[in-house]
C-alpha cells in the first residue's frame, strides 16, 4: 500500500511564506509525476504545481512566481515552498503522486490527506 503524508501547513500572515512537504511511502516500484493540489471552501480542487520525473514543473497561472515546487527522488518526496502568500491561497493543500505499485503495471493516482493552509492577518 501506498501511503502520501503532508506536512508544512499552518496559519500564515499575507505576504508570508511556507513550505510544504509529502513523503511516499509503502512498497512501490516507481513514481511518476508528483504534484500539489488545492481546494479551498465551497470550491472544486484544483491543480496548484506538478514535477515530473523528468524535473519538468508547471503551475497554475495564480501562484506562477510565488511557489516553487521540487522533489527529491532519492527520498520519494515533493515540496511546495510558498511565498508571497495571499489570503486567496488559502485552502487544504493536497500531495498527489501517479504511481506504479511494480513494473508495467499501471500508473495509479495516490492522494494524501490534506494540509490546511490559512493565510490571515
Amino acid at each position: 500500500q501506498v501511503q502520501l503524508v503532508e506536512s508544512g501547513g499552518g496559519l500564515v500572515e499575507p505576504g508570508g511564506s511556507l513550505t510544504l512537504s509529502c513523503a511516499a511511502s509503502g512498497s512501490f516500484f516507481s513514481i511518476n509525476a508528483m504534484a500539489w493540489y488545492r481546494q479551498a471552501p465551497g470550491k472544486e480542487r484544483e491543480l496548484v504545481a506538478v514535477a515530473t520525473s523528468g524535473s519538468s514543473t508547471n503551475y497554475a497561472d495564480s501562484v506562477k512566481g510565488r511557489f516553487t515546487i521540487s522533489r527529491d527522488n532519492a527520498k520519494n518526496s515533493v515540496y511546495l515552498q510558498m511565498n508571497t502568500l495571499k489570503p486567496e491561497d488559502t485552502a487544504v493543500y493536497y500531495c498527489n503522486a501517479g504511481v506504479r505499485v511494480r513494473y508495467a503495471s499501471a500508473l495509479r493516482d495516490y492522494w494524501g490527506k490534506g494540509t490546511l493552509v490559512t493565510v490571515s492577518s
